[in-house]
Order: structure tokens, then sequence, then C-alpha cells
């Protein structure tokens, strides 16, 4: 019995009663020779594929979902040694994410990868009504210190990855926890997170980047979240170089604002409802982003425990999706501002100009997409190429498993 995350008792519960949502800040593994993973994906699982190294297509290195191998783990093992899961895709041959809110015997893993056998749905996303405006921000404001008091409980030494926004700002503000901030030296964020910190009170520690430290990170990153794609790699960047830092310092676990954009209506599509998303309303149209919660939080999961830490997302605790998914339109977004239920909770703690201001997602703000764009074009790989960043991850990653 091996699980990452709720305990077995609460998972078996989950399962006894079909509860999508048990209080619990996620999980995965194995419990009574079952699989699971909860709804939101929240914690990484892999399955070995079942296919023989003869049926397999030739691998891609430029796919979003490709594994860089570890020449020192499952590619040098032989197939019938590997484990048939795991939390990390380096250690399996051919990896593939076991779904989210799911449940499968062990027993079944073949047979499911080879078509034989259905995977089991037991979770779903709820889909209550909205509630009245001022019940939905008080149960919101109370989730969010639920989650809170749940994170505190764990006795770890936690840091919190700080960019200024009001997403990290509530949660070291509530977590009272040091702040660290990572970026290039003229970067959004390490501006964003001086004046919020600023105003908040607070010590801030910047990590100032160089180039030299993409060079060095991207393979690690890579490899880690078994990922290449430009978008992906530029993503977990900031979050491993920060995750260094902190390791360093001392610190076990590192608390991120990771959620408030997908539960709370953070992103202009759900506004402008265009050909992004297929809802009709904005409530349609943040479910759908919720929905796409699990394809992402493995990958900044893995990119956080490459460095050693345990990722802790607040945010994203049980208590607080429900309450997001009860907030009516008018606390989701508009054309003036998103967020708008979340920003007013957060008001209640944290200084106006902070609780109202917007960020850019962080590889922009950090500056990490700007520079592994300049870094490939460097390297020769220029944008008239297809996909010429991706390209120089691939790079990147060849002459380290070379080196």
């Amino acid at each position: 019995m091996t699980v990452h995350g709720a305990g077995p008792a609460v998972i078996r519960t989950a399962i006894a009663q079909a509860d999508p949502l048990p209080g619990t800040l996620g999980f995965a593994g194995e419990v009574d020779g079952r699989l699971v993973r909860d709804v939101l994906g929240r914690e990484p699982l892999f399955v070995e594929s079942a296919r023989s190294p003869a049926e397999s297509p030739p691998s891609d290195p430029l796919s979003a979902e490709s594994t860089p191998r570890d020449p020192l783990s499952a590619e040098s093992t032989p197939k019938d040694s590997l484990p048939s899961w795991a939390f990390d895709p380096t250690k399996l041959e051919e990896p593939v994410p076991f779904p989210a809110g799911a449940v499968l015997e062990e027993s079944e893993i073949d047979r499911l990868l080879e078509g034989d056998v259905a995977v089991e749905t037991r979770w779903s996303l709820p889909d209550p009504d909205p509630l009245p405006e001022r019940d939905a921000l008080e149960r919101l404001d109370d989730s969010i210190r639920t989650a809170i008091d749940a994170v505190r409980s764990t006795d770890r030494e936690i840091a919190v990855a700080f960019s200024g926004g009001v997403d990290s700002a509530l949660v070291a503000e509530l977590l009272d926890a040091p702040l660290f901030v990572v970026g290039f030296p003229d970067s959004h964020d390490v501006d964003a997170a001086r004046t919020a910190a600023a105003a908040m009170d607070r010590d801030l520690t910047v990590i100032d980047l160089e180039p030299a430290d993409l060079e060095r990170a991207v393979p690690a990153v890579a490899r880690a979240t078994g990922r290449t794609n430009a978008m992906d790699v530029q993503i977990a960047l900031p979050l491993y170089l920060v995750g260094e830092r902190v390791a360093r310092e001392g610190f076990d676990a590192l608390a991120v604002g990771q959620g408030a954009d997908e539960l709370f209506g953070g992103y202009e599509k759900v506004v402008r409802l265009d050909h992004r998303v297929e809802a009709e309303t904005t409530r349609g149209a943040v479910r759908e982003q919720i929905r796409s919660l699990p394809d992402q939080l493995p990958r900044d999961v893995l990119a956080v425990r490459a460095t050693g830490l345990e990722p802790v997302a607040p945010l994203l605790h049980d208590a607080v999706v429900d309450a997001a998914l009860r907030l009516p339109d008018d606390l989701l977004a508009d054309e003036e501002t998103r967020k708008r239920g979340f920003r007013r909770v957060a008001a209640r703690y944290l200084p106006d100009d902070v609780a109202s201001r917007d960020k850019k997602a962080v590889q922009y703000g950090s500056l990490v997409a700007r520079e592994l764009d300049r870094l490939a074009r460097q390297a020769g790989y220029k944008r008239r190429m297809d996909d010429h960043v991706s390209k120089y991850v691939a790079s990147l990653l060849e002459d380290a498993a070379e080196g």
C-alpha cells in the first residue's frame, strides 16, 4: 500500500461514497490492490505501457508527453523487472499518465493499456448550483482558511514561491512563511514581488537569474517532468530554480498559488468565450479550465520534487475547489476584472493594491521564456524553424545525456 497525499482511510471512504472532494490536497497511488488518482490529478501517477518494444512507435523527442530516458534507471533495466506503475515517469520505460478520478485493480493495468478493459471513473467534477453572492464569498473565505490549516498541520518547514500577484500573496500572508522570487533582474515578477512584499511589510529573497542558470536547469526539468516542449519547460523552469534555492536554505516544502486562475476565472478567454472554449457561459468556461488541471499539475509537482522539496498548493484543497464551483458568474470575471470573488476575499487580508493587481504568466513575468528563446537563437535554432525552442531543449537534454 503506497500512496502520496491523503491517507488510505480517507481514500477508502472516498471510493465507497464516490466522493470526489473528500477534504484533501489530492492523492494517488495504490490502496488495497487498486490504483487511484484524485479527481483533479493533483498527484502524478503513471502506468507502464503494455506494448512490447517491437510494437512501440519510435520515440519523438519533441513530443509534449515524451519522457526523456534516464540511462541509470528504466532504460538500463530489463522490461520484465520494471514496475507496472510509478509516481515518477523516469522510473518507467513507456510511462502513460493514469487518468484523474480513476480507480483500477492493479492486476488490470496490462489489460487497460492493451484496450481489453476500461478504467473506472469513480470521481467526476461536481456541478453544484451557484450560491448567492454573500454566501459564496463566506464559503470561499472559510475554505481558504481550512486549506491553510491543513497545510500547517503537516509541520513542514515551508517557504513561498512569491511573484507579487494576489494568488501567492494570499498564500504567503496566511501561511506567514518566508518569501522567495525568481527572475531575471529586469523582470516584471521581481519588481512586482518587491513592491508587494514592501506593501505587506515582509522580507523577500530575490533570486536573480543568468542565462547559464537556464542552460544548466533545462535538462533537469525536462528529465524530471518527462516533457520537452517549450511551453511546459518554460513554465516549470522558474519553479525548479526557486526550489533549488529554497532547498539550499534548509526548507522542505514550497508553497505555490497554483490553481487560482483556473478555479476563479483568471483567464481572458473565460470572459470572451472565444474559439478557445466550448462553453457559452463564464461558469461553464471556468469549469473547462478546472478540467485542464490534471494535464498541468504533474509538470509543476514533478519540477518542484526534483529539487528535493514537497510542493504545497493550498488553493487546490478540496474545500477551495468546492467553494469555487459554487461561485456565480458575477464573482468570477468580467471585461474589467478577473477572479472577482477571490480578490474580494483576498482584500480582507492583503493591502488593496496587492489584492487588485494583475500579473503575467510565470514564464513571461520572470523573463524565462524570453531568455530561453534568446539562447535557442544563439545556438542556431532560429525562429523561422518550426518550434525552435523545443528543438533547443531537446539538444540540451541530449548533450547532458552524452556528458
